[in-house]
């Protein structure tokens, strides 16, 4: 009888574990990065339920976690005004594993090297359970939005463009 392979656990998923938060793992083949909504095809995961992240940079050199629908674009308005910044920009891809320890498509707002503010968009609020990246390209993680808003500390609000 072949051995069940040992799956391996992503600091995000490290994290729910110890808060005892449900979780469901979604793994798709991908070679490299790939967009949310190709991720979201990828994974049979609905789309509108599908959120990306963000690491964006104030003008204080503070970097903050936004999570939004991955359909929709950031507003850099928005989400400075709701970071209580007078301006925020994206970090470089080339910075992305350096400032979080993961790399450029596998993201996830979770188990970050530091614990960076959160905002996640106020479109998840209308659903049960959203999708995140898990930690590593490949691996998307379901869990219920408010469990996701208790072990991040989220703030909700609008930083989306149409």
């Amino acid at each position: 009888m072949a051995k069940k392979e040992k799956e391996i656990k992503t600091n995000a998923m490290r994290i729910l574990d110890k808060h005892k938060i449900a979780y469901e793992v979604l793994q798709y083949e991908c070679d490299g990065f790939i967009d949310g909504i190709h991720t979201a095809q990828k994974t049979g995961a609905p789309p509108e339920q599908s959120f990306k992240t963000l690491v964006l940079q104030g003008k204080s050199r503070q970097y903050y976690v936004f999570v939004l629908p991955v359909a929709k674009e950031v507003d850099l308005k928005g989400a400075a005004r709701l970071a209580g910044e007078k301006s925020v920009e994206m970090i470089p891809v080339k910075e992305i594993t350096q400032v979080t320890g993961y790399v450029r498509g596998g993201c996830s707002p979770l188990g970050m090297k530091k614990g960076y503010p959160v905002f996640l968009s106020e479109n998840a609020l209308q659903y049960e359970k959203l999708y995140i990246s898990g930690g590593r390209i490949g691996t998307t993680l379901c869990l219920g939005t408010e469990d996701f808003q208790k072990v991040t500390g989220a703030k909700t609000g609008v930083f989306t463009s149409k």
